[in-house]
């Protein structure tokens, strides 16, 4: 993983400042509203709600989002994105800060970033396979996972030493201009307008032969799919044929649909366990909101040192086999973690499971971007975050429920098993994988 050649890449430091500047106040946002409103009304079912509303929209806007992203330039489409969500905080802050604001108000802009986050997630995740070629992959990937995990959760470890000083007010409002900030990244990332079926440039780049890089934990097969990375795009023929195309895409791919399981697994635990993270801090190690603070702090460190360490674990190990102990440490670790009585404990198991959730997600997203073609990753990136959403709600209600009306270990312990079924999942895609010639 070459470091310095990655970020020679022509626009790549700008895309990896507006995501960690972007995703840093994503973090302050999502640690400070479900801390305010756990404290507020002491129910962690109110809490688990700010979950349910912020993925709530992906049940619906990304379908139609998957096709804008395979449309239209995914630099502006990311731009207008985070000057939009930057008004909606700012306004959410204003309200709060000459105290007219109520828990709803919080409620209706979480709703509101939601549905932008929905888009935004998977239009940068596309714009990334633009701006890097097939063979940094891996190392792209781990270097964005550092700048959101390490922005998103650094930010939530500094919201739980800065909340008792600026309030929730204050957050917001740092927030909202991390958004303005992000924009101004993106807009140096590139100049002119560059559409996915109209870039010369790239589909030349994306025509060229390829070899499996011993870094992609499921690289490429050959058939179909290596048809598909070399196909000319054509131009698009309507918002419905277009999403009847992604969705044959991935009905024909099983091993694609595996990984994008795993992953919307993993995503839909990084973000349910956020309520259970902060009523662990409160409910049983008593630790306040510095406690929750050192907790994401933990995390972040984790997830920072997975991702420097994915090239050299690849190296050394069958990248399969590391996806597959990360996520049984994950699976284990979570239903185990009500039972860590004192912070140190539960700081060092959080990081711990930072750093399974990086290598993980780097090395299943990369094996993604690895396979899927260029023209359909904004449609195959939406279709798993509708599998992440429905994972998302499900799991929001159940684990809320349980932490308030059963105990914190049965919530932790049906956390643990839907990492036991990004597990399966991941065990799914090595076994297709085998069999294919």
């Amino acid at each position: 993983m070459d470091w310095r050649r990655l970020f020679g890449k022509p626009g790549f430091p700008y895309l990896f400042a507006a995501m960690f500047v972007s995703l840093f106040g994503t973090g302050l946002n999502f640690a400070g509203t479900t801390w305010y409103v756990l404290d507020r009304t002491q129910s962690t079912v109110a809490a688990s709600l700010i979950t349910v509303l912020v993925t709530l929209p992906g049940l619906v806007v990304p379908p139609f989002g998957g096709v804008l992203i395979d449309r239209v330039d995914r630099r502006y489409l990311s731009i207008a994105l985070d000057l939009l969500r930057g008004v909606v905080v700012l306004s959410a802050a204003a309200l709060l800060i000459f105290g007219h604001a109520e828990v709803w108000h919080i409620y209706a802009m979480v709703l509101l970033l939601g549905a932008g986050f929905s888009i935004y997630w998977s239009t940068t995740h596309a714009l990334l396979q633009e701006v890097i070629g097939i063979r940094e992959l891996v190392a792209a990937n781990a270097a964005v996972l550092i700048a959101v995990q390490g922005g998103m959760m650094t930010a939530g470890a500094l919201v739980g030493f800065v909340y008792r000083h600026i309030h929730l007010g204050g957050v917001l409002t740092i927030d909202g201009l991390t958004y303005f900030l992000s924009a101004v990244c993106l807009m140096k990332l590139r100049k002119g307008y560059v559409a996915p079926h109209h870039n010369p440039e790239l589909a030349e780049v994306e025509a060229q032969p390829t070899e499996l890089t011993e870094e992609a934990a499921w690289p490429p097969s050959t058939g179909e799919e290596a048809l598909l990375m070399t196909a000319e795009p054509e131009a698009a023929r309507g918002f419905f044929h277009e999403l009847k195309e992604g969705l044959h895409y991935l009905r024909g791919q099983p091993r694609v649909f595996a990984l994008g399981l795993t992953y919307a697994c993993m995503m839909a635990g990084v973000l349910s366990a956020n309520v259970l993270v902060a009523a662990l801090c409160m409910l049983l190690l008593h630790a306040g909101p510095e406690g929750f603070g050192y907790m994401e702090s933990g995390w972040a460190l984790g997830a920072i040192v997975g991702g420097l360490t994915t090239g050299f674990l690849v190296r050394r190990f069958r990248p399969t086999s590391v996806v597959l102990v990360a996520l049984g440490i994950l699976a284990v670790g979570h239903a185990l973690f009500p039972y860590a009585r004192w912070l140190l404990l539960a700081v060092a198991m959080h990081a711990i499971f930072g750093a399974c959730r990086a290598l993980g997600g780097v090395l299943t997203q990369s094996s993604i971007m690895t396979t899927v073609p260029r023209r359909l990753m904004g449609r195959t990136q939406s279709a798993f975050s509708v599998i992440a959403t429905v994972m998302q709600v499900i799991m929001s209600f159940s684990l809320g429920t349980l932490a308030q009306h059963a105990s914190l270990k049965w919530a932790f312990l049906v956390l643990g098993m839907l990492y036991g079924v990004a597990f399966l999942a991941g065990a799914r895609a090595v076994a297709v994988h085998a069999r294919e010639p």
